[in-house]
Order: structure tokens, then sequence, then C-alpha cells
């Protein structure tokens, strides 16, 4: 039970300001459905390993040594792990989703795999096993030619050195490219991968039969060129209104300079932006909803203008994370998850570094009731509060982020520097340290926001009254 339905964002290293690998994504699913946040210690074990989903029942052997990696796991596991994204040891990013709409035609010609690896597992059963962004696109591309996949999933990987993004078409199908280091790419809920040069193993990787497969099945509408998501993906009236527009945002702003329209099937997956990029525009894109234009949910466009589309930081967002792989570091200071609980364009993004020993424990707590002591509830209280007086409040949690946001910039510079001369367990314990430090700020700030608003409320209700007092 993951309804995701996500957005995905991942930029090259030459497009950013300081030579960064970025890459991130909203986990979308329910309103209220709460996410953790763990690290998963080293582990080397004696005896053969072995997975097993609790939501297919799918298993597979794993290796006997798992590297420490980060990961966002559901407050259950009733419906599976869905970890969805973390960093490892190595300074390897990884986030999976269940984020594109599979051809009828593929799906005929190549029957799902009902109990085969799915979403819930593929972070787990991959990330801790990988030192290479590239090794992880090959070891995913691996087990779902071996064991099958029942969903068409978009999984995003990253290193120190470049970016990959896998997609699957069910089955036992996948292609993955490499995003150029001065490019980037947005991606809604379609597949996104257009054309496959099947000679240029730099930037492709694909599953062994796939050509064969398209041609035996009669898939591809072509015959002088093999583009992906035309034959895999779907182009109906549903992705005019619920994809295409939020990829049509991620490049409008970003590359304004190209005219685009939001209801368009051409958009090309590769992008280049009109300067250099930094991480508070992944975290802006994000967290955004359309704004300055008639689309925004919230904005001044009519009533129809204003629910057309498919937002891109909506009330179903569980969390959402930029994963952060800056050059000429250790791998333990050169990762940083950047991460907000609940709603983006509500919540606040706060920096972990990958080389942290363990998460606050407010980031392990939360079920699907209200819970105070979460981090994720406490994040979520404000959205709700907010929506109900949306402008009368807007300006207080406007505020409340940007003083965040500020200070946990200057948090990072200031860790950089301290954390550059040490090494060993000092360094990690003083990344847990800074962390646990950032994470109580945040969850400070925004219950004192909440008592802001809940006290500002008392006198916006639809039974309030205002007497002359000259009367």
């Amino acid at each position: 039970m993951n309804y995701s339905a996500c957005t995905s964002i991942l930029i090259g290293a030459k497009a950013t300001m300081d030579g960064s690998v970025i890459i991130g994504r909203n986990e979308d699913a329910k309103a209220a459905w709460p996410k953790h946040f763990v690290v998963h210690p080293t582990k080397t074990a004696t005896t053969p390993q072995q997975f097993v989903s609790t939501d297919n029942g799918f298993t597979m052997p794993l290796p006997t040594h798992a590297a420490k990696y980060t990961a966002t796991p559901e407050w259950t596991d009733k419906y599976g792990l869905f970890e969805e994204d973390g960093i490892n040891e190595y300074g390897v990013a990884m986030s999976a989703t269940e984020s594109t709409y599979s051809n009828e035609r593929v799906l005929g010609a190549d029957p799902l795999v009902k109990d085969g690896i799915g979403e819930e597992a593929m972070v787990t059963v991959v990330l801790p096993y990988v030192k290479t962004a590239r090794e992880g696109v090959a070891r995913l591309g691996q087990l779902v030619e071996l064991y099958g996949t029942s969903e068409s999933n978009g999984i995003l990987f990253a290193d120190q050195q470049e970016a990959w993004y896998l997609e699957t078409g069910a089955g036992h199908y996948w292609v993955a490219q490499r995003i150029p280091d001065n490019g980037y790419a947005v991606i809604a809920n379609q597949m996104a991968i257009q054309a496959i040069d099947f000679n240029d193993a730099t930037n492709f990787m694909f599953a062994r039969h796939l050509q064969a497969f398209v041609a035996d099945n009669h898939l591809n509408p072509h015959s002088d060129r093999f583009i992906w998501r035309e034959i895999f993906g779907t182009q109906d009236q549903s992705d005019l209104y619920y994809n295409t527009p939020r990829v049509w945002y991620g490049q409008h702003i970003l590359t304004p300079a190209v005219q685009q329209e939001p209801q368009s099937f051409t958009l090309p997956f590769i992008q280049y932006a009109d300067h250099l990029l930094a991480v508070d525009d992944a975290q802006a894109f994000l967290s955004s909803h359309y704004e300055e234009t008639p689309y925004d949910p919230i904005g001044a466009g009519s009533d129809e203008q204003k629910h057309r589309f498919r937002p891109i930081s909506l009330a179903k967002t569980q969390e959402s994370h930029v994963l952060q792989l800056r050059p000429n570091m250790a791998p333990a200071l050169a990762g940083i998850q950047w991460l907000a609980m609940g709603v983006a364009a509500q919540s606040v993004y706060v920096p972990f570094y990958a080389g942290i020993d363990e998460t606050p424990a407010a980031y392990h707590l939360g079920a699907a009731t209200y819970d105070t002591a979460s981090a994720y509830w406490v994040y979520k209280l404000v959205s709700v509060l907010l929506d109900a007086h949306y402008h009368e409040a807007w300006p207080t949690v406007s505020a409340v982020q940007k003083d965040l946001r500020i200070t946990f910039k200057q948090s990072v510079q200031h860790t950089d520097a301290v954390a550059s001369q040490l090494t060993g367990p000092e360094l990690s314990h003083y990344l847990t340290q800074q962390a646990t430090a950032n994470a109580a700020l945040g969850i400070r700030c925004y219950r004192e926001l909440a008592a802001t608003l809940i006290t500002q409320a008392t006198d916006l209700g639809p039974l309030n009254y205002q007497q002359d007092l000259n009367l």
C-alpha cells in the first residue's frame, strides 16, 4: 500500500555553483502517513543473509557485508519498508519511487511480476552494497532482469562524479541514462528517458534483451530510432493535467529562456539551466506550486486555473529530500541529506551529513495518528494550521522558514571548517552532534510557530464578531 506519485530532480556537477552532484525528490503518498529517518550501521554477517518483503513476499539473497547508510522508512513495515532515499558510507546517494506509468501494450507483452522486486525494497537491497552510482544502476538493473518487477519505477543515483536515472518498464526491462555534467532533469509520473544510444556505454545502460523484446512484440512506432518513453510510457489526457505541467514548471523556472507549454508531450528529458544551480534551486523546485502563474492553487488565477494541474508540493507529501554530493571531500563530509518532513512548501530542509552515527529520537517516532513527539507530526501540524488561514498565516511561516534556511547554511559552513580537521570516531561524533542540534532547532522553531498560529487563529473563526466599541 504505497500510492506514491512523486516529483524528482537530478543535476550534474558542472551545472552547479560548487561542483556538487544533486538529486532530490518529493515522496508523495497520503496526507497523514509519517516517515522516519534512520542510520543503518555497517554490518558483516557470518551466515548467508536474505531479504524478505513484508509486502509481496519477495525474497532474495544478500551479500554478507552491508555498508552504513541513511534511509527514510515508513512508520510501519506492514506494506513494505519503503526506505526510499539515503546516502551510504561510500558517498553513493539513491532515491527510488513508483513514479511512472506504463504502456498497456508493453504490459500485455510482458505481464506484471506479482512477487518481483518493488519500490519498497529497492533502496534496501541496493544502497548498502554499491560503491559508485554506476554500480548501483548495474546492481538494480540485474535484479530487475532476474526477478522482474510489477511496477514502473524511476530511480535516482548519484555520487561525487555523476548522476544517473533508471526507469523500469515493468516486467524485466529497464534503461538508465547518465545526466550530462552540465545538464539537469526534472521528472513527474511519466516515463522520461527519450532516445537510447545502444552504442554509448558511457551514458546508457539497459536490460540485455531489451531491443529483441521490443522488436519481437512490435512495440516500436519508429523504424529508425528507439525512444524509450514512447515505447514504454503513456501519452494520454491524464498526463496533460497530472504530469507534464510539473516538468514544464521545473524547466520554466530553471531555464526561463526556453518557451514551452505546460501541456506538451515533447518536453525534453535533459535540459540546461540559464545559470549555475545550487541546493537552494533544487529545494525551491521541490517545494513549488506554480508560483507566479495562474495555476498556483493559492494564487490569483480563476478557480478553474488554480485547480487545473497537480502541484509539485502538495498535502500528500510525506517527506522531501535533496541529496547533495560535494566534490573534493571525504564521503562522510561530502554527502548531505537535506530532509524536509511533511509538505516541503510549508516545512524546512534540515541538513544531515552522511557521516552521522544516528538520527535524533524525534525522527524515529510517528504513526498514523498525531504524535507531539514526532518530527513528522511537528512539521505537519504547522501545515494544517497554515492551510486553515493561509493568507493570514503565510507571512509568519515564511519568516521562520527564511531564518532557518540561513541558520542551516551557516551551520554547514561552520561544520565543514571544524570537521575538516577531524577523522574517525571524532568526525562521526561531531557530525552527529551538529545534526542533532540542527534538528532540535528546526523542531523547536516549528513548535513555537504552531503555538503562534494557534494563537492567531483564535481571532479568525467564522463565528467571530467585531463590534464597534463606540456603540
